[in-house]
């Protein structure tokens, strides 16, 4: 019998697939399985992603909404009285903001992804750099049209999400915003207007009989987008494999080198707020909060209970790996201990990888495929 993974290290040959996940017989997905005696009747698609939307996504993103409203707040107070401890609770209201996003964000599917609204809340990576100039022309330009979150919402994705309002807080010459710098303040303003109406159209596009939620729930010959439980169980292994790609081959592979004098600090996300660390951790507690408050544990058969203690203990892993390396960037490279730690988080997500991919997806009846991150 196959034991837990205790250690990463038995997952370092596994190679990354494309992720479709496909079916291999649709009565083995209706989860024909032994059924654990703790529930009282076989899990559905509906009960399981019922319960996703229920007790994840909602709250997520309610929580993000929340946190837009409370940086919208932030940054009118600063432009309505600037001072030092006013952009403090700004930059701190930003930071919780990302916190929220980083736990949401792992749901790349429904209302989100309309209307651009996932590169708007947050464009990256910007390799080269296209954004930070538009962002930094803006603001050099005093071009009126971006303090107004109407104009700005119709604007170039890169200059209405977190990554500009984080130059905005943060990046050269911020600390005017501690005196006046009305112009600059007035941009973050109409960013932080921008962010929290798309978290509102965001949350209420997953509520009610006609929203997403329900969508996704209840598939059916005349469903749109999900005809039957197949479809939308895929979905929600998707979020896991992809939101695994995401983290460790974008976000942790875009500064992280296989040696430390290839690191590249300033390539991380959210490195001027030092909000790296917390945004990785963030990914990862997402996704354990989802995989608990879907019940996907309970579909498996007593032998394969493993794989869920697996996959629990893997995310614990992650999660304390990654707040263990909290800091700015380049303090956090050039400190061996922590970076060892990033190092560790990244083969972490491997396993993980694997126990989702491969291990969960052939308990389910399913068969991993590749991954939609890959660009092939």
């Amino acid at each position: 019998m196959d034991q837990p993974f205790a250690s990463v290290m038995s997952v370092l040959g596994f190679h990354r697939r494309r992720s479709i996940i496909n079916l291999v017989g649709a009565a083995l997905l209706a989860f024909a399985y032994p059924v654990s005696p703790a529930l009282s009747a076989p899990q559905t698609a509906e009960t399981i992603i019922g319960k996703s939307v229920e007790n994840f996504v909602k709250p997520a993103y309610a929580a993000f909404h929340d946190a837009t409203g409370d940086l919208k707040s932030s940054l009118a107070t600063l432009c309505a009285t600037p001072s030092p401890a006013n952009l403090d609770a700004a930059r701190d209201a930003f930071r919780k903001t990302t916190d929220a996003w980083s736990r949401a964000e792992i749901i790349r599917i429904g209302p989100i992804t309309e209307e651009n609204r996932l590169e708007r809340v947050l464009y990256w990576p910007d390799r080269k750099g296209i954004g930070l100039r538009q962002v930094q022309a803006a603001l050099a330009g005093q071009d009126s049209s971006v303090t107004d979150t109407a104009t700005l919402a119709g604007k170039s994705v890169a200059m209405q999400g977190l990554g500009a309002l984080e130059f905005v807080l943060f990046g050269t010459d911020s600390d005017k915003l501690a005196a006046d710098d009305a112009f600059r303040c007035a941009y973050g303003a109409a960013i932080s207007g921008n962010l929290d109406d798309i978290a509102d159209t965001v949350a209420a596009g997953w509520t009610g009989t006609t929203g997403f939620g329900a969508t996704w729930a209840k598939p059916s010959a005349d469903n749109p987008l999900y005809r039957d439980d197949t479809e939308s169980l895929t979905d929600l292994l998707e979020v896991f494999i992809n939101g695994l790609e995401l983290v460790r081959d974008q976000r942790v592979n875009s500064f992280l080198g296989a040696e430390a004098a290839e690191d590249k600090p300033k390539q991380a996300l959210f490195w001027r707020s030092e909000g790296t660390a917390a945004v990785l951790a963030g990914n990862l507690a997402g996704m354990k909060a989802l995989f608990d408050a879907s019940g996907l544990a309970g579909t498996l058969p007593e032998s394969a209970g493993w794989i869920a203690s697996s996959i629990d203990f893997e995310f614990g892993n992650a999660i304390r790996a990654a707040t263990g390396a909290e800091g700015p960037v380049a303090d956090m490279l050039a400190d061996p201990a922590r970076r060892s730690k990033l190092s560790y988080f990244k083969l972490v997500t491997t396993s993980l990888s694997e126990l989702f991919g491969k291990r969960l997806s052939a308990e389910l009846g399913l068969t991993a495929g590749f991954s939609s991150l890959d660009g092939d």
